[in-house]
């Protein structure tokens, strides 16, 4: 099976996340005057990161599933080869 598309996109808006954070956070205040003094860009950066996790959060449990446990016959390679 190919790679979960989760889990590119749960690093593309985290990585985006933590730049938009960091540049709300060490960016200049005085352009927030035209936004009600919201810091729209660490409210929005952190947005993205929660939502990066989640996604990457989803695409781990979902290769926790289909992992093969070593114990079970279709990994048994032995089987079959009159050893």
């Amino acid at each position: 099976m190919g790679m979960d598309i989760r889990l590119p996109i749960g690093l593309l808006f985290s990585l985006l996340g933590v730049f938009l954070t960091g540049y709300g956070l060490f960016g200049d205040k005085s352009i927030y005057a035209k936004s009600l003094d919201i810091n729209v860009n660490l409210v929005w950066g952190i947005v993205m990161i929660v939502f990066g996790a989640f996604m990457i959060g989803l695409a781990a449990r979902a290769k926790s599933k289909h992992i093969p446990s070593a114990a079970s016959p279709a990994s048994d390679t032995t089987r079959g080869s009159g050893h």
